[in-house]
């Protein structure tokens, strides 16, 4: 039996952090998307996809980077969370993201279809689509950096017993034995 090693506990102080975080993080999103608005009007529901960002565009590039960036940011985080809190940092980059992105569009439904209960919101498929470009983006702008040095950290580093595979695989223990 192998005792765990640096890397062992390395691995639990990041997923240990990104569930932290991850949690802090969707109390704050909740806390933003779920709290009934006092607002004299409320606008329609928007079924048309892109409707509401062409809306904001022709409005002006203030008003639609202000309308825009804070339903791209509002889920960005959950895109290098995610793969830290389930440890998807070190396999299929493709496969890390396309679970990232899909789990982010999950969440955004879940929170688009809490908000249709809470006063003065609505439900918009442009947020939607927004908020899972917004996992996107974050999942591709830090994920890639965060693997890397993973990469390096590892590559460094030698089993606790035996010689390193060449291949990264498992060490071999000179005491064990195959069975006649």
């Amino acid at each position: 039996m192998q005792h765990p090693g640096r890397g062992d506990r390395a691995a639990h102080r990041i997923r240990a952090t990104g569930l932290v975080l991850l949690c802090a993080h969707l109390l704050f999103v909740g806390w933003v998307t779920l709290r009934p608005l006092a607002v004299p009007w409320v606008t329609p529901t928007n079924l048309q996809p892109l409707a509401t960002i062409r809306t904001e565009l022709a409005a002006g590039p203030w008003e639609a980077a202000e309308g825009l960036a804070g339903s791209l940011l509002l889920l960005a985080p959950l895109g290098p969370l995610l793969p830290m809190v389930k440890r998807q940092l070190t396999g299929s980059w493709t496969a890390s993201f396309l679970r990232t992105t899909g789990a982010g569009l999950l969440v955004s439904v879940a929170i688009a279809l809490l908000q249709t209960d809470v006063p003065g919101r609505t439900f918009d498929v442009d947020r939607l689509l927004l908020n899972a470009t917004g996992v996107a983006v974050g999942h591709l702008l830090l994920v890639p950096p965060l693997r890397a040095r993973l990469r390096r950290r590892h590559r460094g580093m030698r089993p606790p017993y035996g010689r390193p595979d060449p291949q990264g695989g498992t060490p071999n223990i000179s005491r064990v034995r195959i069975a006649p």
